[in-house]
C-alpha cells in the first residue's frame, strides 16, 4: 500500500470507536489537521500511519486492505453491470463504493443475492401447481458455494486454527524434517491417537473405503481406515483431519453455529474444511514452513523435498495460512480440470476469481495442461490494472489398479507483482516493462476488455454494434 485513500474507512472507525479528531491524531502521533486531511481524502493513508492505528488500537489490517478492495470492486462491477438493471454504474463510481463504503457495498451485494434468489424462487413456483411453500425451494446458492464464501470472509477463524496446529507440533510432534520426517510424523500421530484418544490406525485396500475415500472411522471399534498407496504426507495429512475433529472439535463446531448456513449439508462441509485446515498446520507448521519458504525463495519443489508432500500441498498451505503482520505473501491458489471446472480456489488475499462460470483461456494455468510436468510462468495484468505472478504446473492424482484412469489437473499459485522479487519464479520475468505482462480477466461475463481475441460472449450488461455487413464481426458470432 503506497498511496490509498481511505479517509471514509478512517472516520467510521474512529466514530464507532467514540474518539474525536484529536483525540485519534494524538494516538497516532500525528496532528489533527493531518488527520482531518486524512479523512477528507485530501492526503493518503500511508504505512506507517496505518501501522500506528494497529499498534494504538489493535485495528486487523485487513480493514484498510488494498487486496479486500479490489476483491469487493469485483464482486460490485457483477452486480451494477446486471442486464436487468435499466441502467449501468460508471466503474469510477463502482470503485468510489468498493473502497470507501464497504459497508455500503456488502449491502448490495446482501440485496442483490437475496433479490436473485427470490426471483429464482418465484420462478419455480410459476413452474409448479402452486402447492409448494416458498420456503421449500432451495437457496441459490449451493452448499460448498456457500462454504467457499464463508471462508473467503472467515480469514481469523483459520489463525485460531494455525495456532492450535502449531502448538500441537511444537509440544508433541517437533524435530521432524523432510520426507523421512514425513514418516516420522506418521508414527507420532498414530502414537498420539493411540495412548491420547485410544484409536488404532490401519491401513486397508480402496474396496474397503470406496474408490474416493482416503480415510474411514469405525466409531464402534475406535479404529481410521486408511487406504493404501498414500505416500507419508498424504497419511500424515488424513490422520492429522481425524486429530482435528478429536482435539479441536468443540472450536471448529463454533465457528459453524456461530454463523447461519441454510443447509446442515453446507455446516458439515465447513466442519471439513476446518479439519483439513487445522491438518495442513499440522504437517506444515506456521513458522517453521513460512522461514523454509522465505530461505528457499517459494521454490515449490525444494519445499516439497524439506517437507516430504507434493507440490499441490505446497501452493494451498501457502495460499490459506496465517501470517504475523510484515510477514509472508498473500497468495492465491487454484486447482482446474481440463473442462475448466474449479475444484479449489483458495487465497490469503484478494484475486479477481470469476463467480458467474468461465474463466480466462490466456491464463497460464490452461497452458500447463499441453506441457505436463513444467512449470510455466506468467505475469499477467487484469482489467482494473493491477498485475500479478502466476506459477502453473500439472498434477497427477493416481489409484486404483490397471485401467484406472488418471485424473489430472493444473494448479497455479499466484501473487501481487509488489512480491515477485522475492520468488525463484521472477527470475527471468521482466517486472519493469507494463506491456510484458498478458491481458486476462476473470472470466467474459465481467471482462471489459472488448478487443480480446478469445472474447467467447460480451460481458453481463453491454450491448454490442453489429455490422451485418461484416464477417467474423465478433469472436463469439458464427461466421464462415
Amino acid at each position: 500500500m503506497t498511496k490509498a485513500f481511505m479517509g471514509v474507512r478512517l472516520k467510521t472507525f474512529r466514530e464507532q470507536q467514540r474518539l474525536t479528531q484529536a483525540a485519534l491524531a494524538a494516538s497516532l502521533k500525528i496532528s489533527p489537521s493531518y488527520l482531518n486531511q486524512i479523512e477528507n481524502d485530501q492526503r493518503p493513508l500511508t504505512v506507517p500511519v496505518l501501522l500506528r492505528l494497529q499498534a494504538a488500537h489493535g485495528v486487523d489490517l485487513q480493514l484498510f486492505s488494498e487486496d479486500e478492495s479490489a476483491r469487493r470492486l469485483s464482486e460490485i462491477q457483477a452486480v451494477f453491470s446486471d442486464p436487468r438493471e435499466p441502467d449501468a454504474v460508471p466503474q469510477a463510481e463502482a470503485k468510489v463504493v468498493a473502497s470507501q463504503l464497504p459497508a455500503v457495498a456488502k449491502v448490495l451485494l446482501h440485496l442483490h443475492k437475496r433479490a436473485r434468489t427470490a426471483e429464482d424462487r418465484l420462478s419455480s413456483i410459476a413452474d409448479t401447481d402452486g402447492d409448494r411453500r416458498v420456503g421449500e425451494f432451495a437457496p441459490a446458492l449451493q452448499p460448498y458455494e456457500e462454504v467457499r464464501e464463508f471462508f473467503y470472509a472467515r480469514h481469523h477463524h483459520m489463525a485460531m486454527l494455525d495456532e492450535r496446529a502449531e502448538q500441537l507440533y511444537e509440544t508433541a510432534l517437533a524435530g521432524l524434517a523432510g520426507a523421512a520426517g514425513a514418516s516420522h510424523l506418521v508414527a507420532r500421530l498414530r502414537e498420539r491417537l493411540q495412548q491420547q484418544h485410544g484409536i488404532e490406525v490401519r491401513e486397508t485396500a480402496a474396496s474397503r473405503t470406496s474408490d474416493q475415500a482416503l480415510r474411514s472411522y469405525d466409531a464402534g471399534t475406535r479404529t481410521i481406515f486408511l487406504a493404501t498407496g498414500m505416500d507419508p504426507g498424504q497419511q500424515a495429512f488424513q490422520l492429522g483431519v481425524q486429530l482435528a475433529f478429536l482435539e479441536t472439535g468443540a472450536l471448529i463446531d463454533s465457528f459453524t453455529t456461530a454463523d447461519a448456513f441454510t443447509t446442515s449439508q453446507a455446516r458439515s462441509l465447513a466442519r471439513l474444511g476446518f479439519a483439513n485446515h487445522f491438518a495442513g498446520a499440522l504437517v506444515l507448521p506456521n513458522r517453521r514452513f513460512q522461514d523454509a519458504a522465505e530461505a528457499l525463495r517459494y521454490d515449490l519443489e525444494l519445499l516439497g523435498e524439506r517437507f516430504g508432500v507434493g507440490a499441490e500441498t505446497i501452493g494451498h498451505r501457502l495460499s490459506t495460512m496465517h501470517h504475523a503482520p510484515g510477514r509472508g505473501i498473500p497468495f492465491f491458489f487454484v486447482r482446474v480440470d481440463r473442462a475448466g471446472n474449479v475444484s479449489k480456489r483458495q487465497s490469503t488475499g484478494d484475486f479477481h476469481f470469476s463467480r458467474h462460470g468461465g474463466t480466462c483461456p490466456l491464463w497460464n494455468v490452461y497452458e500447463a495442461f499441453s506441457q505436463p510436468g513444467k512449470i510455466l510462468t506468467q505475469l499477467s495484468r487484469m482489467p482494473d490494472g493491477r498485475t500479478y505472478l502466476w506459477i502453473a504446473r500439472t498434477v497427477e492424482h493416481r489409484r486404483g489398479g490397471y485401467g484406472a484412469p488418471n485424473r489430472i489437473f493444473a494448479v497455479a499459485l499466484g501473487c501481487d507483482a509488489r512480491y515477485a522479487d522475492r520468488l525463484v519464479y521472477a527470475k527471468g520475468v521482466n517486472l519493469v516493462d507494463p506491456d510484458a505482462a498478458t491481458l486476462i480477466g476473470a472470466g467474459c461475463k465481467v471482462c471489459d476488455r472488448a478487443d480480446c481475441a478469445q472474447r467467447a460472449f460480451p460481458p453481463l450488461g453491454r450491448t454490442l454494434q453489429i455490422d451485418e455487413n461484416q464477417r467474423g464481426f465478433a469472436p463469439y458470432a458464427s461466421g464462415m
